[in-house]
C-alpha cells in the first residue's frame, strides 16, 4: 500500500469511533482491532530506522493514522480493564508523538505501565501498541500492534512458586499482529520498545505458540527424512499444540531464570559485553541443558514417589506428564532447528546445537547408520546432564581466570567436540600479539563461521530448508 493510499484509507476509518469492544475473546474481529492494525501497517512506511518520521510531507497524513491508531485503543481498552492504566498511557505518548513532530518516539511512559507478568492468569488476553524492533524480525523501531493471550497452566504457577520462581517471565500466544511479528521473532522484550531512558526492566515474554508450532512442523520433517523412530511420547506432541505449549513453558521457565544463577564469571546479561560468539552458544546451551536437568530431576523424584505407593497433586501430575516432553523438546529442537536455522555468520544458537549433536554422537547415545538416526534413550539423559556439567564446570574454573582466559579454555570446550574451521587462527593458536592484547583483537580473529556444520548437518541442511522457511510467522493454528 502507497503511503498516499494508506492516508486515505485511515482517513475513511476515522470517520466516527469505532464501536467499543467489551470482550477480549473477539477482539481480533472488531472494526477497531482492523483500524488500528492497518493504521499501524500504514504508518510503519513513513518510519525510518530509529522510529522517527523526518519527511515534513508525510506529518499530515501520519497525524490521521495516529488518531486511527489511538481510536482504535481506546474503542477495545474496555476488553482489556486489567491494562486500564497502560492504554491510557499509550494515547498519550502517541500524542505527544504528534505534538513533538514525529521525532524520535519516546513510549517509557506507556511501557512502564504495561506489566504483564502482574497478571499470569491462563486465556488473559493483552492489547500491545508501541514502536519497537522485533528480535529476529525488524531492526527497525516501528509501529507494532498485537493481540496476545497468556499461557498459564496451573502446574506451571505451581513450579513457579515453588523451585522455579521466576517474576520476570511471561509465557503468550499471538492472536493477532502486524509485519514485524510475522518473522521469526518470538519475544516481547521491553528493551525493544523506543524510549529515552532505559529503566530496570520487570517482564520478559515468550511466545510459546510459535516455538511449539516451529517445533512440531521441523520434527516431524526431520523425523521421518533421518528415518527416526520416535518414542511415543515424543511422537504425541506433534499431534497435539496445546500440549507441546506446555512443555515449552516448562522449558523456557527454567532456562529463562538459569541466566541469573549459577557460578557465573561474567554478567549474565552478555548483551551488554563483547565476545566471540561461540560464549553465547555456550550460555544458551548452559541454559537448555539445566533446563533438562532439572527436567530430569523432577522426572525421577515424582516418578520414584508413585512408585512407593505416595499420593501427589494433580499439579504435580502434570508436572510428571511434561518433564519428559521437554528432555524430548531440547533434543530435537536444538538438533534439528536450531542447528540449521540462520545464516552462518556468527550464529550462536546454530553451534549449541551442533556442540549438543556431536556429544551425543561420540557418546555412543546418538547413532547416525545406514542413513538412519537412533538414540539410545535409556542413556540419553546422563550424557545430555555430562554436557551440561562440562559447561557448569568451565564456568566454576573461570571465576578464577582473566576474560580472555575464560575465552581460550572456552573454545578449547568446543573444540574437544566440533572440528574447527581448517583456516580457523584460533585452531591454529593466536599469535602473540593478540594473546598479550586488547580482548578486541581475540574477537576479531574468529571467523564467522568459525564451527562449520558436519556433513550430516549439511545434507539435513539441503533438505530440511524448505521446511525451515515456511515457519516464518508460524503460529500455533497454522499446524
Amino acid at each position: 500500500m502507497s503511503i498516499i493510499s494508506a492516508h486515505s484509507t485511515a482517513v475513511q476509518a476515522i470517520v466516527g469511533e469505532p464501536e467499543v469492544v467489551e470482550d477480549a475473546s473477539i477482539a481480533e474481529s472488531s472494526a477497531a482491532w482492523a483500524q488500528l492494525k492497518d493504521a499501524a501497517i500504514a504508518i510503519r512506511e513513513m518510519q525510518i530506522k530509529d522510529g522517527s518520521i523526518p519527511d515534513a510531507a508525510h506529518h499530515a497524513a501520519a497525524r490521521d493514522l495516529v488518531a486511527a491508531i489511538t481510536s482504535g485503543i481506546r474503542s477495545l481498552a474496555p476488553a482489556f480493564a486489567h491494562d486500564a492504566d497502560y492504554l491510557r498511557a499509550s494515547v498519550v505518548d502517541f500524542d505527544r508523538w504528534v505534538d513533538e513532530g514525529f521525532g524520535v518516539p519516546d513510549f517509557l511512559d506507556s511501557l512502564m505501565a504495561f506489566q504483564p507478568q502482574q497478571h499470569r492468569v491462563d486465556g488473559i488476553r493483552h492489547l500491545v501498541v508501541f514502536p519497537m524492533y522485533t528480535q529476529n524480525g525488524s531492526s527497525d523501531r516501528l509501529v507494532e500492534a498485537l493481540i496476545v493471550e497468556t499461557i498459564w497452566p496451573e502446574f506451571i504457577g505451581a513450579l513457579e512458586a515453588g523451585d522455579y520462581g521466576n517474576k520476570l517471565f511471561v509465557s503468550l500466544r499471538l492472536v493477532d499482529f502486524t509485519p514485524g511479528y510475522d518473522t521469526n521473532s518470538a519475544v516481547l522484550f521491553p528493551e525493544t520498545v523506543a524510549m529515552r531512558e532505559i529503566p530496570s526492566f520487570t517482564w520478559g515474554a515468550i511466545f510459546q505458540d510459535r516455538e511449539a508450532a516451529r517445533y512440531r512442523r521441523v520434527t516431524r520433517a526431520a523425523a521421518a527424512i533421518t528415518k527416526l523412530d520416535l518414542p511415543e511420547r515424543a511422537a504425541a506432541m506433534l499431534d497435539d499444540q496445546a500440549l507441546t505449549e506446555r512443555a515449552f513453558v516448562m522449558w523456557d521457565i527454567i532456562h529463562d531464570r538459569t541466566h541469573m544463577r549459577g557460578d557465573l564469571p561474567f554478567d549474565p546479561f552478555m548483551i551488554k559485553q563483547r565476545m566471540p560468539f561461540f560464549l553465547y552458544s555456550l550460555e544458551e546451551l548452559r541454559c537448555d541443558l539445566t533446563a533438562f536437568r532439572e527436567s530430569v530431576k523432577i522426572e525421577r523424584t515424582l516418578r520414584a514417589r508413585v512408585d512407593a505407593g505416595e499420593e501427589i497433586t494433580a499439579s504435580e501430575q502434570e508436572m510428571l506428564e511434561h518433564a519428559d516432553l521437554v528432555q524430548y523438546a531440547v533434543i530435537f529442537d536444538r538438533i534439528f532447528r536450531f542447528s540449521i536455522t540462520g545464516s552462518r555468520v556468527r550464529n550462536y544458537d546454530g553451534l549449541g546445537g551442533q556442540l549438543l549433536f556431536a556429544w551425543l554422537h561420540q557418546r555412543g547415545v546418538l547413532h547416525w547408520t545406514d542413513t538412519a538416526l537412533a538414540f539410545d534413550w535409556d542413556a540419553v539423559p546422563d550424557a545430555v546432564v555430562a554436557l551440561g556439567d562440562a559447561i557448569d564446570e568451565l564456568y566454576w574454573r573461570s571465576i578464577d581466570r582473566p576474560k580472555t582466559a575464560h575465552w581460550l579454555a572456552a573454545y578449547d570446550l568446543v573444540r574437544s567436540v566440533l572440528t574447527p574451521n581448517p583456516a580457523s587462527r584460533w585452531a591454529r593458536g593466536l599469535p602473540d600479539e593478540i594473546l598479550a592484547g586488547a580482548p578486541k583483537g581475540f574477537t576479531d580473529a574468529v571467523l564467522d563461521d568459525e564451527f562449520p556444520l558436519s556433513m550430516f548437518f549439511e545434507a539435513l541442511d539441503k533438505k530440511m530448508k524448505p521446511v525451515i522457511e515456511s515457519t516464518v510467522g508460524i503460529r500455533g493454528t497454522d499446524v
